[in-house]
């Protein structure tokens, strides 16, 4: 009994539980799109800043930061998939939210500018080594050690930037046809790295609002992938596919068939439409560039422009074009 006593007055100090530092960041604020109310309850500035708050104090490795607009927020947390979940429950219950392509989080050290690096530990079949070993390269990763076992697996151990591995998981799942398993965590700051280029294909954009047809899908699906289905609202500004080239290209995705009483053999045929492909809340996050962002609501997950109006943005990049020269 003493020395139950002894120990209850003298507690051992235990030490403090450090936790990682944020490496990825977004932006989330109210619904700012055309379609924006139709199935979301919450809508409002207020009702997402108390949820973004409530979300701080159960969970420690978040952050919510301000930003120059009063409805939008910077998120910062641990990876991708965390930030994409938030997003995901706050989604099902009733939100409507703008989401911003994920960034990492830089500091300035000595003067210069560090990213965050990741540890990646990835197992593959031996067929896939040299696919992997290139998607590796385009983002700059760092092989450190590479192990065969001998019964036709391989363990290759990276060093990456951890803006690297945004969108790796679903193309490293389709390249190596479900049989990779990776892991990765943090592994402290490295100098920036310069860019990255790890999607070399382009946006279809809607360029006026209406539901879509599937005449016009019928014409714009040898231009690339279509993400919407026939009768799907869109308006201008939206992403209803992904071009097989590099720039964006505006598009018309709700032009109807002209009705003549004139008959032809050809002319009553059925349009064969390529089944689209629907993107979830994670694909989609995957798939943004910096000029776009992501509209989520109860009912639907859309992919847009920042800037919504197809003349502002030719504006905006000529005039980028004419700083950079």
């Amino acid at each position: 009994m003493g020395e139950t006593l002894a120990d209850a007055e003298n507690p051992i100090a235990l030490p403090l539980i450090t936790v990682d530092e944020p490496s990825i960041s977004m932006t989330i604020g109210i619904n700012t799109s055309p379609l924006a109310g139709q199935s979301g309850k919450k809508v409002t500035a207020r009702l997402v800043k108390n949820r973004l708050d409530a979300e701080l104090v159960g969970n420690v490795s978040l952050r919510v930061l301000n930003t120059e607009r009063p409805d939008t927020w910077e998120v910062q947390g641990r990876g991708e998939l965390q930030l994409a979940v938030l997003v995901e429950l706050m989604r099902r219950e009733g939100f409507e939210l703008t989401v911003g392509k994920p960034q990492v989080v830089t500091k300035m050290v000595d003067g210069k500018m560090h990213e965050p690096m990741e540890r990646l530990t990835v197992d593959i079949p031996e067929d896939f080594l040299g696919v992997v070993t290139q998607l590796m390269a385009l983002r700059k990763g760092r092989m450190e050690q590479m192990v065969n076992h001998g019964t036709g697996w391989v363990r290759m151990d990276y060093r990456v930037p951890s803006r690297g591995l945004i969108g790796f998981r679903t193309e490293f799942l389709t390249e190596t046809r479900g049989t990779g398993l990776l892991h990765h965590v943090f592994d402290g700051y490295e100098a920036w790295h310069g860019e990255l280029r790890t999607r070399p294909t382009g946006s279809l954009v809607a360029d006026r609002r209406g539901s879509v047809t599937s005449y016009a899908l019928f014409s714009l699906q040898e231009r690339g992938t279509i993400f919407v289905q026939p009768g799907t609202e869109v308006y201008e500004g939206m992403i209803v596919g992904e071009n097989s080239r590099g720039e964006d290209m505006d598009v018309n995705a709700v032009r109807e068939k002209k009705l003549t009483n004139i008959r032809s053999a050809t002319a009553d045929e059925l349009e064969r439409l390529i089944p689209p492909k629907l993107l979830n809340m994670e694909q989609a996050l995957e798939f943004c560039r910096e000029d776009e962002c992501i509209e989520v609501t109860p009912a639907t997950v859309r992919i847009r422009k920042v800037v919504l109006d197809q003349n502002e943005r030719g504006r905006s990049a000529s005039r980028a074009k004419k700083s950079n020269q």
